[in-house]
């Protein structure tokens, strides 16, 4: 555990030359977020306290890589959810997952995507947690680019 003052989170933006509802529908819809997240798609309903689980392949067979909950979520303007890998060997207890948020503006016919990552401090783990996250600076840029591609250059 961290006791440091300081909060620990990990933030990127990126503008993408397109409406809230297109960049929204890549956040959301599982087709797309396999493009993206390493070959995870989303499974939810999309309401506060749902499951949301980022499932993939491992060895030929189906896995859940990451879960967590709905916390907050606003059509075309924000998605807060918590996040937890349930193979890891820290308990699954709320503490131990960490938050993502997505929010999203439009201006001069961009969207900007924001994503902040926090929730590290009282988390098991929390400073490998959170560098894994921060990824020596990059955090999610490396994502972020990838959804920008898939927008502004669909194939």
């Amino acid at each position: 555990m961290n006791s440091s003052a300081n909060k620990l989170e990990v933030k990127n933006s990126i503008d993408i030359q397109t409406d809230l509802g297109t960049v929204w529908d890549a956040l959301v819809n599982p087709e797309k977020t396999k493009i993206y997240m390493f070959g995870c798609e989303t499974v939810s309903n999309w309401n506060v306290g749902d499951t949301l689980l980022w499932r993939g392949e491992y060895e030929g067979k189906p896995m859940d890589f990451v879960s967590g909950y709905i916390l907050e979520i606003e059509k075309n303007r924000k998605l807060k959810y918590s996040v937890i890998d349930p193979n890891a060997p820290y308990e699954k207890t709320p503490e131990n997952h960490l938050d993502v948020t997505y929010e999203l503006s439009f201006s001069n016919g961009a969207t900007t995507l924001t994503v902040t990552q926090d929730g590290f401090e009282n988390a098991a783990d929390s400073e490998k947690r959170y560098q894994d996250v921060y990824n020596n600076g990059d955090g999610w840029n490396p994502i972020l680019i990838e959804i920008k591609k898939l927008i502004e250059s669909p194939s």
